[in-house]
């Protein structure tokens, strides 16, 4: 059974830093927390605490883009060089918004990890602090060629979702992290989390750290963008995530039909894995058995998932380079020996 206790016994097992959330049809929330949000100040991480989540947030833009496709100012099948008015001079014609939120545009993506292993790298000829807004990301990919023709394979792809973002601000007349606040985070009564930068973080926010073997660590404060935007980079808390998935699965963002349509398996990711719009979908036996969210940046690592067959919602938030995938494979063992007993 899973209880606090369980759950922290998993967590320092795993030498976790972070915070998990588990819910099981309906009932109160699971949540135990474990290590610090501050190392230098020995300040615990907490239930309230706030962590980045990196590409976790990507289901936020595709809520957006699909809120923006119900209100009839663009469709799924609106083609880019229709919808923006920046230039890309080697992108194909045909590249729809579908193909933008299944990741089977075939942009260049402006970090590859086929070609790029550290995503550090990539502040080397450009400041992290310089990285505020969505089109400060464009000289990053703008002028690169096509890595593959519209819709011919998935290739999970950051700069799809740069765009995407500034075809929300385009057609909502937002900055993307406003409108992602007022019409996402709002309506599904989500008050603690936000797109904050890292020189004026709130309180309750935990740093990011990285590890290095010999013990020693850094935060990871010169590692990713001062501000993030639709790729990812928000902060959010374990019980947001939780009223996230809870507002969405209740139709309270998007209406029955549009809902259906992002939760749908549009394509083949990873081995058995398919992507819908902003989101991971596995199958078992034919079966949809889990929805699932992830995001890794240096000293952030992120899961979150539900799992439809026994109404379970599980949050894991780390404030390390990496610890959310072990505790969330403990928590399922936990969660897939429950439902077969």
């Amino acid at each position: 059974m899973l209880n606090n206790l369980v759950v922290l016994d998993i967590q320092q097992s795993k030498e976790f830093s972070g915070t998990t959330l588990i819910k099981q049809n309906g009932e109160v929330p699971v949540i135990s927390s474990r290590s610090f949000a501050n190392r230098a100040e020995q300040l615990p991480n907490e239930t309230e605490t706030r962590f980045g989540i990196a590409s976790g947030c990507k289901l936020f833009t595709a809520i957006a883009i699909c809120q923006l496709v119900e209100q009839g100012k663009i469709s799924l099948e609106t083609k880019l060089l229709e919808c923006v008015d920046y230039v890309f001079p080697d992108f194909s014609e045909n590249i729809t918004i579908h193909h933008l939120l299944t990741h089977t545009s075939g942009v260049p993506d402006y970090f590859d990890e086929e070609v790029m292993a550290d995503f550090e790298d990539l502040w080397k000829g450009l400041p992290m602090y310089s990285m505020r807004n969505l089109e400060d990301f464009l000289p990053l990919f703008q002028n690169e060629p096509m890595k593959f023709t519209p819709g011919k394979q998935f290739s999970y792809n950051n700069s799809g979702f740069i765009i995407l973002g500034l075809i929300v601000e385009k057609f909502s007349g937002m900055r993307f992290t406003d409108y992602i606040e007022k019409n996402i985070f709002k309506k599904a009564g989500i008050e603690d989390s936000g797109y904050f930068a890292f020189d004026s973080l709130p309180s309750k926010t935990a740093q990011g750290y990285i590890d290095f073997e010999d013990g020693s660590w850094r935060t990871n404060i010169y590692s990713l963008p001062v501000r993030g935007g639709s790729d990812g980079g928000a902060y959010i808390t374990v019980k947001d995530m939780m009223l996230l998935w809870d507002s969405l699965l209740n139709h309270q963002l998007l209406n029955e039909s549009m809902t259906n349509k992002l939760l749908t398996p549009h394509v083949v990711g990873n081995g058995e894995r398919y992507y819908g719009y902003g989101l991971w979908i596995d199958k078992t036996g034919g079966e949809i058995s889990k929805y699932h969210i992830m995001g890794y940046d240096p000293g952030v690592s992120f899961h979150s998932a539900y799992y439809p067959g026994i109404n379970t919602i599980l949050v894991v938030c780390s404030n390390a380079s990496s610890g959310a995938f072990g505790v969330m494979t403990e928590v399922e063992k936990i969660l897939i020996e429950k439902d077969e007993g």
